[in-house]
């Protein structure tokens, strides 16, 4: 894992002014996906505390010159990396660990963060969509629906992100739309999407092809 991390991470731009920088980026970079895998991700200062206990073991694979970043230091590295790219890298490192199954199902949730709606500040909960490979038991990607959007939105762009061809893609009811199955088949993949009556004229029609 540690040598496939570095190569999938390497060629994320810097945007700090480098000649300032005590620590390289990839070691920061390394540093805070393994913590956060561990689950020491409460706060800034539990990475820190991660990398500290298991510096030996980073120093196998980060060259580390000058010891274990500040946790200032690696919150104000994330405050200026650009998210999408940093995003687009993990799931490149993600689906390295994937071993390609035809006909594999994928499953596509939404799923809504406990704890993170703000009243105070008039922000409403994080809700994300999540592909899982089920075969692999591995979850390929997921995506954070915007503020003023839904899953409708977000599952396209994130089908965009994944290799779903050959597969089978489901979605429960919220995802039974036109533009969703296209981009599916468009995306080589098959799928299987829930059915309601909010889908009227579809689902008298099933209902009625059933019965028959």
């Amino acid at each position: 894992m540690d040598s496939s991390l570095v190569k999938h991470f390497a060629n994320i731009q810097d945007p700090r002014m480098t000649n300032k920088c005590d620590h390289k980026l990839i070691d920061i970079l390394v540093i805070t996906v393994c913590a956060t895998i561990c689950r020491c991700d409460e706060s800034w200062e539990s990475i820190e505390d991660f990398a500290e206990v298991r510096f030996e073991w980073l120093k196998k694979f980060l060259e580390l010159p000058n010891g274990i970043p500040s946790h200032d230091t690696i919150r104000r590295l994330f405050l200026l990396l650009d998210p999408v790219e940093f995003q687009n890298c993990f799931y490149e490192w993600a689906s390295s660990f994937r071993k390609k199954i035809t006909g594999e199902t994928i499953a596509f949730d939404g799923k809504t963060s406990r704890g993170s709606r703000d009243n105070q500040l008039g922000k409403n909960a994080i809700h994300t969509v999540s592909a899982w490979a089920n075969e692999n038991k591995l979850v390929l990607g997921q995506i954070k629906v915007d503020e003023k959007s839904n899953e409708i939105t977000a599952i396209p762009k994130l089908l965009d992100l994944l290799d779903v061809s050959g597969c089978t893609v489901t979605i429960d009811a919220m995802g039974t739309q036109k533009n969703i199955a296209a981009k599916i088949i468009e995306r080589e993949a098959d799928y299987v999407l829930g059915l309601k009556e909010n889908q009227k004229n579809l689902y008298d029609d099933v209902k009625t092809y059933i019965n028959e």
